[in-house]
């Protein structure tokens, strides 16, 4: 996706999102399509959603992978404390018995290793944005730069938060899910000079995954497991088909 340039403005193709711990493969294709990606981690923690959990294939269906942060709802992300260690090596357990068979499970093993084994994480956004920002450049090959929105210092609540947030980063451009859409509202956008954009998750190639039958929603290592280096074949890639 190719944003339109605003007259007189550098074109600046922006995507805010809270950090996820080791998202599904449609968060990196936002990712992929914009300059800069902002981690939205200045705003309230939810619980019992994708901020300290998602799901694995196994052979028995899905599963979630949940690391604990207690049960304050009171909390900003970027406040979410991670109180125990533990979690580290049963998640690295899990994962080598659920994919250690997969065919491109070696080929990430040791950084996992140091993810899991050779680190000791007590914030849940360090956490989520040291993954995310790995798999996006080293293992995907994405060239888009990161920030956090507390660099910034927005202002306001909701829909104008995250207007001041764009306004002060210079986007032209902004990217969003398509959940946002019950709540944005897109003339507000064209006020502000920025172009709207919503990303579409439909037609995703299925990959050859091991436990039928196939699942889109899981953790993008279950792609990484399987596909290695064509993995943005099967998130981007076959766009261009």
């Amino acid at each position: 996706m190719n944003g339109t340039p605003v007259e007189g403005r550098t074109p600046l193709r922006v995507a805010v999102l809270q950090s996820n711990y080791l998202p599904w493969k449609g968060y990196f294709d936002i990712v992929h399509d914009v300059d800069l990606f902002v981690f939205y981690d200045d705003v309230q923690f939810t619980k019992n959603d994708w901020r300290n959990r998602n799901k694995i294939k196994t052979a028995q269906g899905t599963a979630w992978l949940t690391v604990p942060v207690g049960d304050s709802h009171s909390r900003n992300i970027d406040e979410v404390r991670i109180p125990d260690a533990s979690w580290q090596r049963k998640h690295w357990q899990t994962l080598l018995q659920t994919y250690g068979k997969a065919p491109h499970f070696a080929r990430y093993r040791e950084y996992l290793e140091w993810v899991y084994l050779g680190q000791r994480w007590e914030s849940l956004s360090e956490l989520n944005q040291s993954l995310i920002r790995h798999i996006a450049t080293e293992f995907l090959g994405c060239r888009t730069r990161f920030a956090r929105s507390s660099d910034f210092g927005s202002q306001g609540a909701k829909q104008d938060r995250l207007l001041d947030l764009l306004a002060r980063t210079g986007a032209t451009w902004y990217l969003s899910g398509p959940a946002a859409r019950s709540y944005i509202e897109p003339e507000r956008f064209a006020q502000a000079g920025i172009e709207l954009a919503w990303k579409d998750y439909g037609g995703y190639p299925e990959y050859p995954q091991r436990f039928p039958p196939f699942e889109h929603g899981v953790m993008v290592l279950d792609l990484l497991f399987h596909c290695g280096p064509d993995a943005p074949e099967f998130i981007w890639g076959w766009r261009g088909r």
